[in-house]
Order: structure tokens, then sequence, then C-alpha cells
């Protein structure tokens, strides 16, 4: 019993049939066996159940029920009687289902005792458990009705073909792959390959990266590849199994990088000259220019930037301030709402308190929405139950040593709780993903109010949108940017990481995915978000940040020769050791640099957003005059604000416009 109190169901669906072709006086009927299919988590095993339900729907009772309402059958056969079946059914049940609804059934009588048994045989036969780390591949069909057909990796067990009468094949197979790694079979495009993890590898990223009570230097040692990348269940848990052989054994480094290029399609970038690359032979990129950072923006220069009626003037010289030194705290909780595209930048006061109200309403109506859920409701929405698991799961481990979150029952996680539960009311293609508490918890942590903090995430989550998607597109794309802006700055670090099989700069994915939430102390995280978010100096400063990082450590990797295994560990162990304000402004500096080459290739031109005067214009000089304001003042909010992959509908792509990818020859 103490074994069901933790199981966990992530997907449930009724109308569930296996159609049992039997024999009764030589006229072939098909038997439909009614039931219902979950996914479970139970105690970390995930396993595949399917149960009968009491009253199977028999043909020959639904036929003698439509001649005589009162008319009662018999088996004929008993289970023992019957002809063994095959798995693949070659037959299948055309009665229309409002026939069957019409139709009211009686349950079978029986002469004796054991009729009753023989009954409850038949029934409970075709159900059947397994786990998920035993299968083996799933075939898909799609005739009157779509249905699976399970192949175990014991070919000695043999299951019957699901038939699901009330659709529901392509949300079980998403439940599947939150535990395991589906692939089309290259023999057979309805036949799915099933690949599954190791269990001790299938622990959340919050388990993974901590290190009090998971070791993770232990972690890191024994495999500091999956380490890096563990967790996010329905962003990265795909890419375990390929890290293992199939009998679990770990696979080479080269043979590792080579399988992360084929998981993540798209990553590899072309060296080869190819119609419409540039290829650059040699690129001059001058003096890193010498640049300082400045003093948070304090109150009384705030108040300085509003008009009498609040309206927030001279915005791109106030931006400049944020970038140049950040802003004193007491200023985050309003200044924050205006970087963030909460509140527009011209606005008074009271449209401020207008757009309050209304937003405030909003959210609450889409909070009702969840409140209002019913227990038997809920229990027929999958999706709904598995967003509350993994936010109850993930609230409850979000920065606890934060006094803002520590504590018993404190307040600030059940506010973080329901801000993330309207959200996936908000959003229900996206709904709830690992990781996403994290880039909430400083959001909530400056506002104290759980509105302002939700409409500064929906904002913010504009911007990291795909980072948390299955695809992964913006990771894909932002790799690949990384990777030619390092091309650039340092070549032969580049073919270094590249002579390790780290070309690809895969120990970075952390770093991008959540924005260094993990990387950076939490007053740190505050400084750097806020910096990001004035879209100064360029787009995508937080590739330059990664570069930053990389410029400070190239020397020790290469000079240890490191080699893959030990990147990744090194740069995991870089973790709350990282100087944010040195970081900055050597990023500054990077940006300097690269604007001022001449000869500058267009890819990285577009990544960093310099094809346009006004964008050029705006890029802050270490000395001289305000720069000028961009054409499009007030300045787009986050979610509008087109980034250097963005296609102006959130929906992210590799950086190639004018038709011009860059390969470098050393």
């Amino acid at each position: 019993m103490a074994a069901d109190t933790s199981q966990k169901v992530l997907f449930e669906q009724d109308g569930v049939f296996i159609h049992s072709n039997s024999n009764d006086d030589c006229i072939e009927q098909d038997l439909l066996i009614s039931g219902s299919i979950r996914v479970v988590d139970k105690d970390g095993e995930f396993l595949v159940e399917y149960r009968p339900l009491e009253d199977s729907v028999d043909p020959s009772n639904m036929l003698c029920a439509g001649k005589d309402s009162s008319s009662v059958m018999e088996w004929g056969q008993s289970a023992e009687e019957r002809p063994h079946q095959g798995l693949e059914t070659q037959h299948s049940y055309e009665t229309e289902w409002d026939m069957v609804n019409a139709i009211s059934f009686k349950k079978k009588t029986f002469s004796n005792g054991d009729g009753a048994l023989n009954h409850s045989q038949e029934r409970y036969r075709w159900a059947f458990t397994f786990s998920v780390t035993d299968l083996r591949t799933i075939t898909v069909k799609v005739d009157s009705w779509s249905s699976l057909f399970f192949k175990l990796k014991d070919t000695s067990i043999s299951l019957p073909t699901l038939y699901f009468h009330q659709g529901g094949v392509s949300e079980f197979l998403d439940s599947l792959r939150r535990c395991a790694m589906l692939s089309e079979s290259p023999e057979d495009e309805s036949c799915l390959l099933v690949s599954t993890v190791n269990k001790t590898l299938s622990q959340s990223f919050e388990n993974l990266l901590d290190d009090n009570n998971f070791g993770l230097v232990h972690k890191l040692k024994k495999d500091p590849y999956v380490t890096t990348l563990g967790g996010f269940s329905k962003v990265t848990n795909y890419l375990y199994d390929a890290f293992r052989g199939a009998e679990e054994q770990q696979r080479p480094p080269e043979e590792r990088a080579d399988l992360l290029g084929e998981v993540i399609p798209g990553l590899e970038i072309n060296h080869q000259e190819e119609p419409g690359f540039e290829v650059i032979t040699r690129v001059d990129l001058g003096v890193r220019p010498d640049v300082q950072r400045g003093e948070p923006l304090s109150p009384e220069q705030w108040g300085g930037h509003q008009d009498p009626e609040g309206r927030v003037v001279n915005v791109p010289h106030l931006k400049q301030v944020i970038f140049k030194g950040g802003l004193c705290h007491m200023l985050r909780k309003e200044v924050w709402k205006f970087l963030l595209g909460y509140f527009p930048w011209d606005s008074t006061l009271e449209e401020r308190k207008a757009v309050t109200r209304d937003k405030t309403d909003e959210y609450f109506r889409m909070k009702l929405q969840w409140k209002s859920v019913s227990e038997e409701q809920e229990r027929r929405n999958s999706k709904l139950r598995d967003n509350r698991s993994l936010i109850e799961k993930d609230v409850n481990r979000t920065d606890r040593t934060n006094r803002f979150y520590e504590g018993i029952d404190n307040p600030g996680l059940v506010l973080l709780h329901d801000i993330l539960m309207t959200y996936c009311m908000f959003d229900f293609d996206l709904g709830y993903v690992q990781g996403m508490s994290d880039l909430l918890s400083p959001l909530l942590f400056v506002m104290e109010n759980e509105v302002d903090a939700f409409w500064c995430f929906v904002s913010f989550m504009d911007q990291m949108h795909q980072n948390f998607e299955e695809q992964m597109q913006g990771m894909k794309t932002q790799l690949v940017q990384l990777s030619s802006l390092l091309r650039l700055l340092d070549l032969n670090f580049w073919n270094y990481l590249e002579s390790q099989d780290s070309g690809f700069l895969y120990f970075c994915f952390r770093w991008l995915l959540i924005r260094f939430k993990r990387e950076l102390s939490f007053p740190d995280v505050l400084r750097l978000w806020e910096v990001m978010w004035t879209g100064l100096p360029c787009q995508n400063l937080h590739l330059l940040v990664c570069c930053s990082i990389l410029d400070s450590e190239k020397q020790k990797i290469m000079e240890e020769n490191y080699g893959f295994n030990e990147i990744l560990k090194h740069v995991n162990e870089l973790s709350m050791k990282l100087d944010i304000e040195e970081i900055l402004r050597k990023a500054e500096a990077i940006c300097l640099q690269i604007k001022g080459c001449k000869d500058l290739p267009h890819s990285v031109s577009d990544i960093m957003g310099f094809n346009t005067d006004e964008d050029a214009a705006e890029a802050p000089r270490s000395e001289g005059p305000e720069p000028a304001k961009r054409s499009h003042s007030p300045s787009p909010s986050p979610s509008h604000r087109g980034l250097a992959f963005s296609n102006g509908h959130g929906h992210l792509r590799e950086s190639s416009q004018n038709g011009c990818k860059v390969s470098f020859v050393s």
C-alpha cells in the first residue's frame, strides 16, 4: 500500500479498446474489450498500465440487446477454450458509436459459480503492465481508429494492439517522451524506436545541481557531460539515452559529441566552401578598448527622467545609465516594469494605474480558471495534473536558501506556485516546464506582488519561450551564433575546443537556457538581467557574456590541456565564482571591438544587430555624447523587440538573412 501513495499519474485515457476476435458458432465477431491506459511514475519508475473496465462491450450482447432488450447470453466458451488470438487484430468492429450509446447492456448470468470466475478471468487476462525501460518499439497505425502496438525487449511476451476510439494517441506518446526518447525507425515510418535513460540519470535539473544534497562534484567526475545537461524534463530528457550504448555503457567523448549533433538537428556548422558562404581568411578586430562600469541609477536620477505627468523622458540616456551601472535595489520594483514592457515608457501615472487595474482583473480571471477546477475535472485533465505535479515539485526546491523563500509554509512559495499555475492558463501550449521557476523567482523577489510578478514573467517568457520548447530551436540558434562569435574573437581557442570535440559549445547550454541563473549569486543575477533588458550595447548581449567568461578561462583550459570531460567539469565549477562587473565590462569591450571591425562578416553583424544605423547609434561609447534616440521610440517591450534570431513572430531561427554564413580559415 505504501508504494501506491508515491505513485503519480502522468497520463490517463479512457475509451481504449482491444479488438479480440472470437469464434462463436462459426460466426466470427469481434469482442471489444473496453478499458483505460495510464502512464504512471511509481518511485521513479515509469510504467504503462492497461486495465479493462468492469463491463466490456461484447457485440453478441449488443446485437441481442438490439433485438430484445430482455435477452441475456452466456459465454459460449471459457477463456481456456477460446482459440489463441494473435497480436494483430484481423477484423475491426464498425458499429456506430451512437448505436452503442443507445443500447443498455445487462451483465451476463451464469449457470454455476465457475462461470463468474471464468468471466472475471476472461476480462482480466487482457490487463497488462510494463515498464517503459522494457519497451523496444511502438507501431502507430491510423485506420478507422488510431492504434498502438507495443513490442517489448523480451520477445517471449506478446501484447494486444490497443485502439484509441476516443483519441488520445498523440497525448499518450507525448507523455512517454517525458521519460523516453522516441525516434522514427529508418525502415518503417510508422514504427517508433524507444530509448530510455538509466534511472540515476533521470534526476531533475534541480537535484543534479544541488551540490549539498546530491554531490555535484561526484556526478561531474563520474559523467560531467550528462550532469551538465541534466534535467528539464520536456527540454533535455530525450538527450540522455543517446549518451549511452544499448548496454548502458558510457560512450567515448568523441562519439557523444557526434551524437549530440544527431539528437539536436541543425547544430552542425558547415566549414566547407558552399554557395552562399562567405570565406574569411583573416579578420583584424583591432585593439580591444578599455571600458569602465558606472554607478547604479539613483532615485534622484530616476525622478529626473520623469515629466510632471509621470512619463519617462530621455529613455535612451536612461537605458545607457542602467546598462553601465544597473539599478539601486529600491528602484527595481518600478523600473523593471518598464524594462520588461509591462508599462510603456511614454505612459502617464494615471495610465499606468489603469493598466494595473486591467491586468489585475485579467490575472485573477485566469487564476480562477484553475482554482475552480474540481477534483473530478482534474482527474480527466492529464495536462493540468502534470503541470501541477511539476510545479509543486519545483517550487519546493527553488531558491530555498533565499530569505524570501526559506522555511516551511513560506507565503513566497505559495505565490510562486500560484503564478506558475496561472501561467499554464495563459499559455496552454507550453504549460509549465522545469526551469521556469528559476526565471520567476527573482521577479517575484523584486516585485513582492503576485500580479506584477506574473505580467513581468509573461514578458520575460516572451523572450525565453523557445528555450523551453521540445524542439529547442532557440537553443540551437544561440549555440550556432555563439560558436560564430567565438571563432571570430579567438580562432585558436575555438580550434582547440574543436580538437576536443567541444566546438559546438555544449558546455554553455545551461548558461543560455536560464540566463546564468545557476552560475551567479542572487544579487548578481538581478544586476545581469536588468542590464540585458536595456537592449544595449547590442542585440544578444548574453552571447557576449558567454564570450567574456570563456575569454577569461581559455588560458587555463588550453595550458592544462583540458579534454572533453575536463572542459565540462571546469565550466560547471565556475558557478558562484564569477565577478559580474568584470564580466559585463569585458562583454561591452568585446562589443565595441567587434563593432569597430572594418571587415565584419554580415552574419556576425546580424547576430549583433549592427545592420541598421539606429542600432549602431544606440551602442554606448566609453566616452562621448549621449547616443542618438532610436527611430522607433518609445522602446518596444522585449516581447515585441526583434532579437537577432527572431522572425518577428516569436519563432527563432538561424541568422542568415543575407544568405551568408561564415567559414573561418586558419
